[in-house]
């Protein structure tokens, strides 16, 4: 695939289920997490319910093929009474990285949260994903903030 690749960013759409639960998958792969189909069908029911706050955006290349996705959704921000957007997952396909999808899904992400009035995105990735950290740098500010989970 060419460098000057252009992609177009788009919804999730129903007749892109199997090239994203290919893509979900690769992202699970990729952070070592177990995904069963089941879960899977979760996410996808979630991001096509109307009652919950999951979307979903695609990069697809100028064949239509999926070549990316990113899972986001709105993110309330109490102490500065604003809404943000929070970006749940961002996956690119491997042999296309490097040739402007993950700029096309930020863009695409951008302009619908300028759109809905949001006053930034934030998201997290992990500490050793480096080649991700150095595009992030490119566009955004890390924060200082640490991130911690407690199990329920």
């Amino acid at each position: 695939m060419p460098e000057d690749q252009v992609y177009r960013v788009v919804p999730l759409r129903s007749e892109h289920r199997a090239e994203w639960e290919r893509l979900y998958a690769g992202y699970a792969a990729f952070y070592k997490v177990e995904q069963t189909p089941e879960m899977r069908d979760t996410v996808w029911r979630w991001i096509f319910d109307a009652g919950n706050e999951l979307e979903a955006l695609v990069a697809v290349d100028a064949a239509g093929a999926l070549a990316g996705l990113a899972h986001y959704r709105p993110l309330l921000r109490p102490l500065r009474a604003t809404v943000a957007g929070f970006l749940d997952d961002l996956f690119v396909e491997p042999k296309l990285r490097g040739t402007g999808v993950a700029q096309a899904l930020m863009q695409g992400l951008a302009e619908r949260g300028r759109a809905a009035g949001w006053s930034s995105i934030r998201w997290l990735t992990a500490e050793d994903n480096y080649r991700a950290r150095s595009f992030y740098d490119q566009i955004a500010a890390r924060t200082v903030f640490l991130t911690y989970e407690m199990k329920l």
